[in-house]
Order: structure tokens, then sequence, then C-alpha cells
């Protein structure tokens, strides 16, 4: 087999040919209004239960509930995945783009049955953040126990 031989103003140009520059511009406006409009619409859902007798601390759960719910129905539905193609990062919304995430997994591996597909599937995506809020959980109360003796 032999090497192909190319100076490294060549091989940029080859890189610059062969991979389009991005509408960066374009793809920030449409990720802002995205994560936007997501967040927006917890607000509202905020007011709306907050105006249905909520206390705020329980207008905020049900707000966390309600997106949580209706982003895995979104991806049920396959919609969530043009909202994400759309809206790029802005659809990654912490709590939005993580159910998005869990429920992927899910359906993804459905077919391998309920114990071995979906849920071994899914904690592939939760097992990395159930460990870190653990550890930082410990850390972070090891911080205030021991600024709390002195």
């Amino acid at each position: 087999m032999q090497k192909m031989k190319m100076s490294p103003s060549e091989y940029a140009a080859l890189c610059d040919r062969e991979n389009p520059r991005s509408p960066w511009g374009a793809n920030l406006l449409r990720a802002f209004l995205t994560g936007g409009l997501i967040c927006l619409l917890g607000e509202g859902l905020s007011v709306l239960y907050r105006t249905l007798g909520a206390a705020k601390a329980d207008a905020a759960t049900y707000v966390s509930i309600s997106l949580i719910a209706l982003s895995a129905l979104l991806t049920g539905l396959g919609i969530y995945e043009r909202i994400a193609r759309f809206g790029g990062a802005g659809a990654l919304v912490p709590i939005t783009g993580f159910s998005n995430a869990m429920t992927a997994c899910a359906i993804e591996f459905k077919s391998e049955g309920f114990i071995l597909g979906v849920g071994a599937n899914m904690f592939k995506i939760a097992g990395p953040v159930i460990v870190y809020g653990v550890f930082a959980s410990v850390v972070y109360g090891l911080i205030y126990w021991i600024t709390t003796l002195f």
C-alpha cells in the first residue's frame, strides 16, 4: 500500500473542500430560540400552576414533571428529534435533553427486553449522572460540615 504524500497546505485545502463551514450564526440563533422557547414554556407552566393555587416550590416540581413527561412523549412520537435537528444545542436544555436521552435509549433497546434492553441501556446515560450527583453531594456535604465546625 502506497502512502499519499501531501503538504500541510494541501491537506488544509482538502479539509476545507471536504468539510464546508457551518453557518454558525444561524445555528447560534436557532439554538438560542429553541432553548429560550423551552424555558418560556417552563415559565408559562409555572405561572399556570401558581394561578391554579400551587405553592411556589410545588409549582416548580410540577413544571419539572411536566417538562420531563412532555419531552418523553415528544421523543416517543419522533417530534423531539426534529426539534433537536432544528435547534441543535438549544434542545439540550438540561431537563428536557436528559429526558429525551433516557427515553430514546429505552425506545432503541426495547426489542432486547425490559431488563437487559431498556433497563440496562437507559443507565448507560443515567449512570454517570447519578454517580456524579452522589459524589458531588458527598463533597458539598463535607465542605458544609467542615465550614460549620469553625
